[in-house]
């Protein structure tokens, strides 16, 4: 049988090298696949309703994508090394419910960083109970989301906290070069999180960690750090979400971020990552984000009942994992 064009031998006996087309090397790419499909989602409800792509549903869905896109910042971290964190929504809520209280005693910039330091110590307390302790993460967090909401209704009063100064509207609501500041900072925080993933040792070792911790142990990295590092920066980015919240309802809510784990999970794993850890990038967890805060506002454009837009939304994440599945499994053969 004669040889291909990509299995035919150079003059000196050595294989050539195979030329795989762009398109396919493009195909392999999660964040190309990805981009893909908020293109088509777009096009979708911009077909659908008329208001979708004009220049204030545009910023109003990215600044809605803010503080779901914060939280989404610390799971990726924590999915990545296999881990689950069902506790960043009532993080959010007992910290911007800390942020209320330290408001009415000191300047916004230490209550901001007071209520930061509180998320970093509640996923302190997680990652230690689960990387030193070998519990659960599941069993953990979920028993520190429920403490965290109990914290969030004893601290306040069980009543929403407000007359919180005018100037701390300032870190939502001013904007740079026309764009307003939140949707810049979370800009920021994925580029810094993408930069981190992918050229540093650190973000390496997160990787190693989430694929095969006895290996990545047996190469004399540090997993133990690393096992914990996700957990303190997911209460930590929770606490900043948080802030953001406060500052645009300039009111401090027990209930706030309710159910908002659920939000910031379905993000990362829509965005390509596994659940299993060491699969998974910044910028699909951007895009997952994207994706359902456009669905969620293409609904409510066209009309649809609150009560359907769950089925509708579960509906769509369901079939976005499946398209990626069988996107993967051909694009790797």
């Amino acid at each position: 049988m004669n040889a291909t064009a990509t299995d035919a031998e150079t003059p000196s006996g050595v294989p050539a090298i195979r030329h795989t087309p762009i398109t396919t090397r493009l195909a392999r790419r999660l964040e190309v696949r990805m981009l893909i499909l908020v293109l088509l989602i777009g096009l979708g409800l911009s077909i659908m309703s008329p208001y979708f792509l004009t220049r204030s549903n545009i910023f109003n869905m990215l600044d809605q994508s803010v503080i779901i896109g914060i939280v989404s910042v610390g799971m990726t971290f924590v999915i990545l090394i296999g881990g689950i964190d069902l506790s960043v929504g009532s993080v959010v809520g007992v910290t911007g419910i800390v942020l209320g209280l330290s408001l009415h005693h000191m300047a916004i910039a230490p209550s901001i960083a007071l209520a930061v330091l509180a998320g970093a110590g509640i996923g302190l307390v997680s990652g230690v109970l689960i990387a030193v302790f070998g519990l659960a993460p599941f069993v953990v967090t979920l028993g520190v989301m429920a403490i965290g909401r109990s914290l969030a209704y004893i601290l306040s009063g069980q009543t929403a906290i407000a007359n919180l100064p005018d100037a701390l509207q300032d870190i939502v609501y001013t904007n740079v070069l026309g764009i307003p500041s939140n949707v810049l900072f979370l800009l920021t925080l994925y580029l810094a999180g993408w930069v981190y993933l992918t050229f540093t040792k650190g973000g390496r070792t997160i990787y190693a960690v989430g694929s095969n911790i006895e290996a990545a142990r047996a190469a004399g990295l540090s997993t133990l750090f690393y096992s914990i590092l996700p957990y303190v920066l997911a209460g930590a980015l929770s606490a900043i979400a948080a802030s953001f919240s406060v500052a645009q309802i300039m009111s401090a809510d027990p209930l706030m971020g309710n159910a908002m784990e659920l939000d910031a999970i379905a993000a990362v794993v829509i965005g390509g990552a596994s659940l299993y850890g060491g699969r998974g990038s910044m910028i699909g967890t951007l895009f997952g984000v994207f994706i359902m805060v456009m669905i969620r506002n293409g609904l409510n454009l066209m009309g649809v009942s609150p009560f359907w837009q769950g089925s509708a939304i579960g509906t769509v994440i369901i079939v976005a994992l499946l398209v990626e599945r069988f996107v993967s499994n051909r694009a790797s053969k």
